[in-house]
């Protein structure tokens, strides 16, 4: 067999076949040299690269791994709301996988915030599907520009690190549709990722490994998925059900090939079905071979890392911004005496813990940036990174060094031992510590501006009082020091827009009535109603609303507008102005307003958005296109999509409670009716075009006296409303059993 001609599953004996369906390691496809098919490596990178060395003992450390940019996580990159920042991201990392002789890179993962306290928040991108989806495809889709594969995670439901390796997720179909599968369905359909890993959890009772209907009913026969799924690191626990289901590869190997190779013999596994998850690996292995053919590539470390600080830039939420405290002044002849205060501002937690954790190429923290740049700060460490008691000498300094400065930035958070993968939070609070010693050095000195350091939301509302300004960076990556630098001192106007609802109570959050479940399983009750779904709908008050973000600019938003462009799809277009003299950007974001609607919809949805940078003065008009899943609602009675017909107000603004203005579209519906029976309400037969004509034709015959007339006064009518037509009789005694046979006669002649 020549280097070019690359081998099929018709090559290959059925030992071969079943050995491609797991890995070789831990790290690596199980290749068939003798055929021409190599082992490739395959290993963690939501972030950026996370190459494992191998420890002394053998076994994998997370914390041992080659230098490799850390890019901010997705709790931080999310809020850039920049899908073109984020693509360039994917191609830096891609870089390093080629380097690296990486032929997959496991990331990005999409499941949605459900809840604040999930422990991997950090490694997932938003509350809500249409943003996770559409921005977090920029990751796929420039790793995949440069030959290198990524594997969309996790599919799915894996909302929580509570017995997440078995729980059941009781999931309805419809909050399945609308907010956990978005994401993954846009990603697929957009830049068919290389594989898809499977979650370790059951949905509705089955395992994702072993799930037909989510592996190939949905991905690949209504999605069109390509590629191959992967099991998440020991979420396969039955290969031949899983197989059959449509997982190619089991991750890490169980070292049981023998089980398919016993089961494609005795026919429990069909040869076609066998030939399609194989092929899968060696199409896999195909894709990759022209990047990891590359040799002596070296990416460059100070343009990668370069990328990483516009991504922590772009990042970073202002929240307030009280009498213009920031941005401060770095002109050494101008500036105030500041203080630096918290052990954040020297040892930053740049990252989430378990299998994201990396060794960065570089780490420049806040401290080392001040003094590349020659910005004078008194520094006092404040408290430890841990969860031990406070230190009172450590704090009287706190308070000493905060009473001889003009203004304090005061670094704050969570320590890496308070969220990570493998356990779920049990309060949004920061450490206590911390916060008695900003009270301490609020009372000392009243310019504060708090700078936070954490993977998901944190309560600020208690402590708010006590700062003037607000920064919320999330987990900045390697850059966080200069990209706190740029922002604090105004080189840069902070654009970060929350991509998190940031609740004033964690009991306000709807999912907590489930959360985390019991006895195995756990039920999302709320339905459709995550985030700002739930908040905005029933008026709840929130601290900070979903799409919130500062800027030292100001902006303003006119001239909204929309125009239909078809049945049921439209454009919106908006004009949007810098009023003030600093360069800065905005994010325009488009929400869809149902009205009247059978079913419980959302106040609002977000369904486009924009990034816009203006220079002073400046004004630009966007326009974002609206399709028909902008409008629509997952049908449980229809098994689809389903627009109604009807008027829609479109609601242009700056955040979920910041529109600017709202116009309203009139859209015809997709037509979609469900066939009349007898087991039909009379209300669902005049709603139906031919069963509005059968009912007009009973009033007739009634009037005729041909029938048994119906009644009409409004009491009797609503009863009717609600009432299937075989229970007429009840009202309407034996007139009542043949209007109903009469209806559904004409109602066949009709429907022909």
């Amino acid at each position: 067999m020549s280097e070019s001609t690359y081998p099929s599953v018709k090559d290959l004996t059925l030992e071969e076949k079943a050995s491609l369906t797991s890995g070789g390691d831990s790290w690596h496809l199980q290749g068939v040299e003798s055929k021409g098919i190599p082992g490739y490596m395959i290993t963690d990178g939501p972030h950026g690269l996370r190459k494992s060395l191998a420890s002394s003992t053998g076994e994998t450390d997370l914390n041992n791994s080659v230098p490799a940019t850390y890019f901010p996580p997705a709790a931080g990159l999310s809020s850039s709301w920049n899908p073109e920042l984020i693509h360039k991201v994917g191609e830096a990392m891609a870089e390093e996988c080629i380097q690296e002789k990486v032929a997959v890179i496991l990331g990005p993962g999409v499941n949605i915030k459900r809840n604040p306290l999930g422990g991997r928040c950090f490694e997932y991108w938003s509350e809500d599907p249409y943003l996770a989806g559409h921005e977090a495809v920029g990751i796929v889709a420039g790793v995949q520009s440069k030959g290198v594969g990524t594997s969309l995670k996790h599919f799915a439901a894996n909302n929580q690190e509570t017995d997440r390796l078995r729980v059941d997720a009781r999931i309805s179909q419809r909050a399945l549709r609308e907010i956990y599968l978005p994401a993954f369905e846009h990603i697929v359909k957009t830049a068919q990722p290389w594989t898809i890993m499977c979650s370790y959890n059951r949905i509705n009772g089955v395992h994702s490994a072993q799930n037909h209907w989510l592996l190939t009913d949905m991905l690949r026969d209504e999605w069109g998925f390509e590629g191959i799924v992967m099991s998440d690191w020991g979420a396969d626990h039955d290969r031949v059900a899983s197989l059959n289901a449509g997982l190619n590869l089991e991750m890490p190997p169980s070292y049981t090939d023998d089980q398919i190779v016993y089961a494609a013999r005795d026919g429990r596994i069909a040869p076609a079905q066998l030939d399609r998850m194989a092929q899968g690996m060696i199409d896999l292995i195909n894709k990759a071979r022209a990047a990891m053919s590359i040799d002596g590539y070296r990416f460059d470390v100070d343009a990668h890392d370069e990328v990483a600080h516009q991504a922590a830039i772009e990042s970073i939420v202002l929240l307030k911004n009280d009498d213009a405290i920031l941005p401060l002044n770095a002109d050494p002849a101008a500036a105030r005496k500041i203080a630096v205060i918290g052990e954040f501002a020297r040892t930053p937690r740049y990252q989430g813990g378990g299998s994201s954790h990396i060794t960065p190429t570089k780490m420049t923290s806040f401290l080392d940036t001040l003094a590349e740049r020659g910005i004078k700060a008194d520094f006092a460490p404040g408290f430890t990174l841990d969860l031990e008691p406070a230190d009172p000498a450590l704090e009287s300094e706190a308070v000493e060094t905060a009473k001889n400065a003009d203004v304090v930035l005061m670094f704050l958070g969570l320590p890496e031992a308070a969220e990570s993968e493998g356990f779920d939070r049990d309060t949004l609070d920061m450490p206590a510590k911390q916060i008695a010693l900003l009270e301490q050095v609020a009372a000392a000195n009243q310019n504060v501006v708090v700078v936070l350091s954490n993977g998901s939301v944190v309560s600020v509302a208690p402590w708010a009082k006590n700062a003037k300004g607000i920064l919320e960076p999330w987990l900045l990556g390697q850059s966080g020091g200069p990209a706190l630098a740029d922002v604090i001192f105004g080189q840069v106007s902070p654009s970060g827009k929350l991509a998190q609802s940031i609740p004033l109570d964690i009991n306000d959050d709807p999912s907590m009535l489930n959360w985390p479940g019991e006895e195995g399983h756990v039920d999302y009750g709320e339905g459709v109603f995550v985030g700002y779904r739930y908040y905005d709908t029933y008026g709840k008050a929130v601290d900070y609303p979903f799409g919130y973000g500062l800027s030292y600019a100001t902006f303003e938003i006119a001239d909204v507008a929309a125009a239909k462009t078809g049945a049921n799809t439209a454009t919106v277009t908006a004009t949007v102005t810098n009023t003030s003299d600093v360069d800065a950007s905005e994010t325009v974001q488009v929400y869809v307003a149902p009205g009247k609607a059978d079913v419980a919809r959302p106040k609002h949805e977000l369904k486009g958005f924009t990034k816009v940078f203006l220079k002073a003065g400046e004004s630009k008009t966007v326009t974002i296109d609206l399709d028909e899943r902008a409008f629509a609602y997952w049908s449980e009675k229809y098994n689809d999509w389903h627009v109604e017909a009807g008027e829609y107000a479109i609601e242009v603004g700056v955040s979920s409670r910041d529109i600017a203005g709202t116009v309203a579209v009139a859209l015809d519906g997709d037509g979609k009716t469900q066939p009349l029976t007898e087991w039909s309400t009379c209300g669902e037969w005049e709603a139906d075009p031919f069963g509005a004509k059968i009912v007009a034709a009973v009033a007739a015959a009634g009037e005729a006296g041909e029938l048994t007339k119906l009644p009409d006064n409004a009491m009797m009518r609503m009863f009717l409303n609600s009432m299937p037509i075989n229970s007429l009789s009840t009202l309407l005694g034996e007139g009542g059993k043949k209007i109903a046979k009469f209806m559904v006669d004409e109602y066949a002649k009709l429907a022909k």
